[in-house]
C-alpha cells in the first residue's frame, strides 16, 4: 500500500487551489462539503467557481497563484491543467508546508483523492493507487446503488447509543 488513507478534519482548516478552470471546479464540488475555507488563485475562472465566489462559498483571486499563498493551507491542489503551473505550485505549496495533489499527477503529488461515496456521516473512499480511476469509479457506483440516502440518518440515530454499546462485553 502506498498510500495510507486517512480522514483528515478540515473544520476551521484553509485548502488552496491553484487553478480555476473545469480541473478545480471538478476539486471544488468535493471541498465544498467540507467546512474548509477555501482559496482560489487562477485566471479565467470556470462559471461554478466565478458562482461560489459570488455566493461568498470559495475566496477567488484572478492570478496565478504567488508566494505566500499557500501560507497556513493544509492542502494545496494543483488544478491548472498546465504541467509547468502545476509543478511551479506545487514547489510553492510544498515550501509553505502544505501537503500537495497536482491534479492527474500521482508521482509529483504527496496525496490523492479517492472516488468517495457521501452519506454524511457516512463516507467510504475507493482508491486504486491511481492506477485505475475508471475501476475505482465503477466501484463507487456500486457502493452509492447498495448504500441507501439514508445511511446518514441511521448514523446519527446510532450516536445516541455509543456510550451505552461501549459499555458491552466484547
Amino acid at each position: 500500500m502506498r498510500h495510507y488513507p486517512i480522514f483528515l478534519d478540515l473544520n476551521d482548516r484553509t485548502v488552496a487551489v491553484s487553478g480555476a478552470g473545469e480541473s478545480a471546479a471538478a476539486k471544488l464540488r468535493l471541498l465544498l462539503k467540507t467546512a474548509a475555507a477555501i482559496r482560489v488563485f487562477g485566471t479565467g475562472p470556470a462559471e461554478p467557481v466565478r458562482e461560489w465566489a459570488r455566493r461568498g462559498l470559495v475566496e477567488l483571486t484572478e492570478r496565478p497563484l504567488r508566494s505566500g499563498d499557500v501560507a497556513g493551507a493544509r492542502l494545496l491542489y494543483c488544478a491548472n491543467d498546465c504541467r509547468q503551473e502545476d509543478e511551479r505550485a506545487a514547489g510553492l505549496g510544498a515550501r509553505e508546508g502544505a501537503l500537495v495533489c497536482i491534479v492527474d499527477n500521482l508521482n509529483g503529488s504527496d496525496f490523492i483523492t479517492p472516488a468517495i461515496v457521501d452519506r454524511d456521516p457516512v463516507t467510504v473512499a475507493v482508491a486504486t493507487e491511481g492506477t485505475a480511476p475508471v475501476l475505482a469509479r465503477q466501484i463507487k457506483a456500486g457502493l452509492e446503488e447498495r448504500l441507501p440516502a439514508e445511511t446518514g440518518k441511521l448514523a446519527r440515530a446510532a450516536e445516541a447509543f455509543r456510550d451505552r454499546a461501549a459499555a458491552l462485553p466484547a
